[in-house]
């Protein structure tokens, strides 16, 4: 990481219309909340307004940060850019999904200086996207790319999802061609993964639903890279492919990195110096501490130097950036291992860097734990 390099800004929407049954991000679908929920944001704004030096991406998440009305938006953007500093080029994305776009909304975006739109199309199948519970139709998500396209925007992700109950590989194909056909200039593709406390992730529980086999997971997995690829996208993370460098997801990739970002909104997650805080997962919780004048944070961390170079190894390997050589020849008792992972072709050393094959994105997740302390 640059000393000089910019942090980022997160911004939380905890608000969906309907709650869909394979996501374990925090949202409500009490809409009535919504008034209370910008109060006290612009009130953490304020708190936070000497954190900070400046930013040079803003996220804007959810939720589904696109039901939000024109005045509330504005009201939004506008607290935003008054109590805190952007560079000029900054990258400001909105999630979007795809039966909350029309031309005009579109348009409007552009007008508050939003640049980039990631469009949550997860399937253009409509049996599929029946099976997700999404609201929109495959009709629905091309028209809403088209209108994103026709109103100007040149930086437009496209989220899909594979590896779900019943869906095929000819079903997986369709969807990405037909995806590919709009250009974007980002796709992130993510495997379905059940968590506990999800309504997929209790019917898997009861044996309701069924998990796609492993084999077939990484069948998918290894398809969909090699696809890509072949179509023009660098794939620069495990879920994530860009249409050339310039299109990675620049505030994403703060993440990944250990660059310093502030994160608002309840459930929003910040990093700054070694210290990592969230905010607490309940909007009235949010609103109740910030009524009172305290930051809504639920918990907080500092990262011990053990635990720094094992998410130093857990992210770099999750990406195409890597890791420096020079991490692990600190550590003499590694090169042995990383000797190792090399010839079984899990890692590569090219310009001074440890970078994971798409064999070794397979099974990221489970490098780091093979160097010991």
């Amino acid at each position: 990481m640059s000393n000089n390099e910019y942090a980022g800004l997160y911004v939380h929407v905890p608000f969906c219309r309907t709650k869909c049954p394979y996501c374990d991000f925090y949202s409500a679908t009490d809409l009535s909340l919504v008034s209370c929920w910008l109060e006290g944001l612009q009130k953490e704004i304020c708190l936070y307004e000497d954190r900070f030096v400046t930013f040079d991406t803003l996220y804007l998440g959810g939720g589904t940060p696109t039901l939000l009305n024109d005045h509330e938006l504005t009201t939004l953007m506008d607290c935003l850019f008054h109590h805190f500093s952007f560079s000029p080029d900054t990258e400001i994305t909105i999630e979007a999904n795809p039966d909350d776009i029309t031309l005009g909304k579109v348009k409007f975006f552009r007008e508050t200086g939003i640049n980039r739109i990631s469009l949550g199309v997860q399937s253009l199948d409509d049996n599929e996207l029946r099976f997700l519970q999404r609201r929109h139709t495959a009709l629905q998500a091309e028209k809403a790319l088209e209108w994103i396209r026709d109103s100007g925007f040149a930086n437009v992700g496209v989220d899909l999802m594979y590896g779900f109950p019943g869906q095929t590989e000819s079903g997986w194909v369709q969807t990405m061609k037909r995806s590919l056909d709009f250009r974007p200039e980002h796709l992130s593709c993510y495997q379905m993964t059940f968590e506990e406390r999800t309504a997929f992730g209790k019917m898997l529980a009861e044996g309701r639903i069924r998990a796609m086999e492993k084999d077939k997971e990484r069948e998918f997995f290894l398809f969909t890279s090699s696809f890509l690829e072949t179509n023009g996208y660098i794939h620069y993370e495990i879920s994530n492919y860009a249409r050339g460098l310039k299109y990675t997801s620049r505030h994403n990739c703060k993440y990944w990195r250990h660059v310093p970002y502030l994160g608002l909104g309840p459930s929003a997650h910040s990093f700054q110096g070694g210290e990592r805080w969230w905010n607490t997962r309940s909007i009235d919780s949010y609103c109740q501490a910030l009524g009172e004048g305290k930051l809504p944070v639920g918990g907080t961390e500092s990262l011990s130097a053990e635990q720094h170079r094992l998410e130093m190894l857990y992210l770099g390997f999750r990406t195409r950036e890597g890791i420096d050589c020079g991490f692990f020849h600190n550590q003499p008792q590694w090169e042995g291992i990383l000797k190792d992972l090399h010839e079984s072709k899990l890692v590569k050393i090219q310009g001074g860097r440890v970078i994971p094959t798409r064999e070794g994105f397979l099974v990221a997740d489970g490098l780091p734990l093979l160097f010991p302390d």
